[in-house]
This record gives C-alpha cells, sequence and structure tokens, in this order.
C-alpha cells in the first residue's frame, strides 16, 4: 500500500488495503480483539446496545457477531470516513457514516472504542467522553483501546523500540517510517488524565499501546 503523505482514512487506497495494513503495523491486533470479545460478553445484556466507534471495515461488528445475535442486541457501528464506510462488511446491526463527535447517541450498555480516540482532535475529547458517560446505562462499560502517551526517560525509548521490533517482523523498515512521517499531526496519543476520573481499570499493555475498561 502506498501510504499517503498525510495519513487520512478518506483515502480509497488506505481503505482498500486497512485489514492487511492494520495487522502488519500492529502484530498484536488480532490479539486486542480477541480480549475485547472476552471482555464484551460479560458486559452485552440481552436487548442491549452496543456502540462501535470508529468502524472501519467492521472488524468489531464481525468479531462481537454470535455474541449480539445470541441476546437480541442492537448494534450501531460509527465511521466517519466514506471511503472505508463503504467498504464495511459486518452483515449484522446497521453502520452510520458519520462523525463520533457529532452523534446522537442513546442511552446504551457497551460501547467500543478501538483505537479510534487518538485520531480524534484533543480540543474535543473531553466532552466526547463525558456525553458516552452519562449516557451508559448502570452495569454498563465503555472499552477504550487505544495509544498512550509516551513515557519519559530511558524506559520510554525502550517503549518505542518494543513497538519497532515488532513492527518489522511483518512490515518493511521504509513502510514503518512512512507511516510514522504521515501520522504527525493526525495521530495524537491520548493523556491518562483524560480518563483517570472515570476510574479505569488497564486489561492491556503493549508498549505505548493499552486497553482500558470504564465501568458503570
Amino acid at each position: 500500500m502506498k501510504v499517503p503523505k498525510i495519513w487520512t482514512f478518506e483515502n480509497k487506497e488506505v481503505a482498500n488495503n486497512f485489514d492487511n495494513h492494520v495487522r502488519e503495523q500492529l502484530p498484536w491486533y488480532d490479539l486486542a480483539t480477541n480480549a475485547i470479545i472476552h471482555i464484551a460478553r460479560h458486559y452485552v445484556p440481552t436487548n442491549g446496545l452496543v456502540y462501535d466507534l470508529g468502524a472501519s471495515t467492521g472488524n468489531i461488528g464481525n468479531a462481537l457477531k454470535s455474541i449480539l445475535k445470541e441476546r437480541n442486541c442492537t448494534f450501531v457501528g460509527l465511521e466517519k470516513s466514506k471511503e472505508m464506510f463503504d467498504l464495511y462488511n459486518c452483515d449484522y446491526g446497521q453502520v452510520v457514516n458519520e462523525d463520533i463527535k457529532e452523534y446522537n447517541y442513546k442511552q446504551y450498555d457497551l460501547c467500543i472504542a478501538f483505537l479510534t480516540l487518538m485520531f480524534v482532535e484533543p480540543k474535543y475529547r473531553i466532552d466526547l467522553l463525558d456525553q458516552l458517560y452519562e449516557k451508559l446505562n448502570i452495569g454498563g462499560a465503555i472499552i477504550i483501546f487505544d495509544k498512550l502517551e509516551s513515557i519519559g526517560g530511558y524506559i520510554g525509548t525502550i517503549n518505542y523500540r518494543l513497538t519497532l521490533a515488532e513492527k518489522v517482523k511483518s512490515t518493511d523498515y521504509k513502510d514503518i517510517i512512512e507511516k510514522e512521517l504521515s501520522l504527525q499531526g493526525i495521530q495524537r496519543p491520548i493523556n491518562y488524565k483524560l480518563i483517570e476520573k472515570y476510574n479505569p481499570k488497564l486489561f492491556f499493555k503493549f508498549s505505548d499501546f493499552v486497553g482500558y475498561i470504564i465501568e458503570k
């Protein structure tokens, strides 16, 4: 895949190659998806409502499909990119071509933001999370899986090199560098302070990538 100079999901080549590309760049992608399936099973109630923020081509929808069917749940995926939206291929629930910052959320039971918040402009993140938490039903959860701002010092260097060491197992060096440079100003890792007031529980960590559960 030719990496755009400035990264965007609103690009046909990116959308067409997304499923392979994300697994090359993030070798633990499927492991993280499986963890989300396991966690979701504990929070999805019968006749519940589940949101997938940044639905891409349907990874989370397909991963959760059997659980959602068994429990007769309503599932809504939100995808801002028209190019990604057009390639969405999950046959359960619905996908809406809308920005997650502007969507009118209903009371819901589970929300999954899988590699999504780091692509939301920082100035909108607090309001978005406050809205999501307000609409979350008692007993429900928000699953956030994202890139966290790097810690300082030598450990920060080690963490970054750990990510690179895993990427080069499946991706060309040139592609890694091009992707990193294309993300400048587009991918902004989240800060833990953004979510700490919700008392998040850590369930996954690899280098700077983390998974948290927020309950209500």
